[in-house]
């Protein structure tokens, strides 16, 4: 009978950002210091040339040549404790979880405009859409699952603004998005040979008949208990791709404080590939029972494919100044991760079966309020605050990759002002999760027929919280 065994690889890279992420799903949400410190409410505020994100066509707002850079350090702290995990023989996988989140992650982001004419604005902004950097270790209940994940991502976005009057303007860009992934997890050995043993026991018997034939007794009962012992294989792979996409933008200024603006970006596909290792070698102490296992397993080195498509957004966002001294600002961003339905990861040119991540996502909403404070001429002081969903169902579909949930967002922020041509912009945020319990069985078992997965059932709650840390220089000339 021929062995399977999960290979989680690559649909990490693509469901795995809450803990290194502030958006929800798998999108980085903060693309400015700016825009960070009025809980991403910026959208029609325009006050630098990161609108080249947030909506184009703000970039007819924009005096001269601008550039602004900087970007976010993420502090996120989570913990996971299991409470009921199981391996597709009932067995009780053990282990501990350590500190899988990293201490910190930076995030940059670079943006540059040049007004050429009283109409044309053109722009350039490089930033992370999406980012992940997790570490479970090879010990804990979950392993089957996930073990690691380290995905980086970055963007390049060329943009353009054209200005009709004084009251209509509008915004073009093209994106073009580099992915890169390290993603791992342990393979089942035990209890597949727990399993084979019982129902199957032809394979081993003749194994062990030969090792007593061409080495003697003592090598046999040797590798029995090495088989009988045999601790756990384990799969990684990297991989990476180049997708493109375009954003829109409209803004409309009702007068010199009021204006409402619109802005899409549209869904990116990407076909990530990369290669494959599966790794018998530490199973046991007997070079025999390893090999014996891999050729078992019916596991080779190969390539690795996923094809995905990004969700796009919508955002609707409005700027009020109210006075001197103050402005309103808001934002309703939604956001189609309903296109995320399951993840099929394939093999070629292997025959092996491919594995199904059911996600079945849903659409989310995203809504964010924010203020402006003129303390001083040098000093502008910001606020904000967020309400974020996860496109998680429920607890059944909350892969351990993924212990998304929804969020609120409580943002402060400043301008400082150092000269008539230059400003810093700070900001802080801290991220609150709902408690996400996750209780997620694969469907495909080493025994199934067809396709690959451990079929273990991932059972346990994560409790997340995150601190974002802002710093940008803005100069214009």
């Amino acid at each position: 009978m021929k062995h399977k065994y999960l290979p989680l690889l690559i649909v990490a890279a693509f469901a795995g950002i809450s803990s290194t992420a502030q958006a929800s799903g798998y999108r980085f949400g903060s693309q400015s210091v700016s825009g960070q410190g009025s809980a991403d409410a910026n959208g029609a505020e325009a006050a630098d040339a990161s609108t080249i994100f947030y909506n184009p066509a703000g970039m007819s707002r924009l005096e001269g040549t601008q550039f602004v850079g900087g970007g976010t350090l993420v502090v996120p702290h989570s913990t996971y404790a299991d409470t009921g995990s199981k391996t597709f023989t009932g067995r009780t996988p053990g282990g501990t979880t350590k500190d899988y989140a990293p201490d910190a992650v930076f995030a940059p982001a670079l943006y540059a405009s040049k007004k050429v004419n009283d109409q044309w604005t053109v722009g350039m902004g490089l930033f992370v859409p999406y980012g992940a950097k997790l570490d479970y270790g090879n010990d804990w209940s979950g392993r089957y699952a996930i073990t690691n994940i380290k995905l980086e991502a970055i963007a390049l976005n060329p943009s353009v603004s054209f200005k009709l009057d004084q009251h209509h303007s509008f915004g073009f860009g093209i994106t073009a998005e580099h992915m890169k992934a390290e993603l791992g997890q342990a393979v089942d050995v035990p209890g597949s040979v727990a399993f084979l043993g019982q129902h199957a026991p032809a394979a081993s018997q003749a194994f062990l008949a030969n090792i007593a034939k061409t080495q003697g007794l003592a090598a046999a009962q040797a590798a029995g208990a090495a088989l009988q012992g045999a601790k756990d294989g384990h799969a990684s792979m990297d991989g990476d791709d180049w997708g493109f996409g375009f954003n829109l933008g409209y803004l409309y200024q009702m007068n010199e404080g009021t204006r409402v603006g619109i802005a899409y970006r549209s869904s990116i596909s990407h076909k990530l590939k990369g290669d494959t290792i599966w790794d018998f070698s530490q199973v046991s102490n007997n070079a025999a029972v390893n090999g014996f296992i891999s050729a078992a397993s019916g596991k080779v080195n190969s390539k690795a494919l996923v094809e995905v498509r990004t969700p796009e957004t919508l955002s609707v966002n409005a700027f009020h100044q109210m006075d001197d001294k103050w402005a309103l600002m808001g934002d309703v961003t939604w956001s189609r991760t309903s296109r995320l339905e399951n993840l099929d990861i394939q093999f070629p040119p292997t025959a092996e079966g491919a594995e199904r991540i059911r996600q079945n996502w849903k659409d989310t909403y995203r809504v964010s309020l924010g203020t402006n404070y003129k303390y001083s001429e040098s000093l502008l002081l910001r606020a904000g605050i967020a309400h974020d969903q996860a496109p998680v169902r429920s607890a059944e579909l909350r892969h351990p990759a993924l212990p998304d949930s929804d969020r609120m967002q409580y943002s402060i922020g400043a301008n400082w002002k150092l000269n008539a041509n230059s400003s810093i912009d700070l900001a802080y945020s801290y991220i609150a999760f709902k408690d996400a319990d996750v209780n997620y069985k694969n469907d495909c078992s080493p025994v199934t027929a067809g396709c690959t997965g451990n079929g273990e059932t991932t059972k346990g709650l994560f409790k997340t919280r995150m601190q974002l840390i802002g710093l940008a220089y803005n100069y214009k000339f």
